[in-house]
């Protein structure tokens, strides 16, 4: 169980890093961890004309690759699904986007990529 508390308290760490990160490039976050019927979406923010919703993957190397490679097809579905549902229940009327922050935790400090526009939704 140690693992796991850990493990999340990373996540977590990481996420208030990618919020940061998002706010200094003049985001204006709306929620974190989000959730919709068991999909969660880590941070959704407005960055000028668009609404964003971000994946957060954290890690503590690039020993198994880059965080935002794992980021699955699987989990694009649940985003999408998820997003849908928010700008539908909120009554958006901004285009969406999807961006993805990377974050690897060295021990001392956090590297961040923060990749705008990720992947387009599924067509289905």
């Amino acid at each position: 169980m140690q693992f796991m508390a850990q493990h999340n308290e990373l996540g977590k760490r990481g996420e208030d890093a990618a919020a940061s990160l998002l706010e200094s490039k003049k985001y204006r976050i709306l929620e974190r961890n989000w959730r919709f019927s068991g999909h969660e979406i880590d941070i959704i923010a407005e960055d000028g004309d668009f609404i964003v919703f971000v994946e957060v993957k954290t890690r503590t190397s690039l020993q198994w690759g880059n965080p935002e490679d794992f980021v699955g097809n699987a989990r694009i579905r649940r985003m999408v699904q998820a997003a849908d549902y928010y700008l539908k229940e909120n009554d958006v009327d901004k285009p969406a986007r999807f961006d993805i922050v990377g974050v690897v935790w060295d021990g001392k400090c956090f590297e961040m990529e923060h990749i705008d526009d990720a992947f387009l939704p599924p067509v289905n």
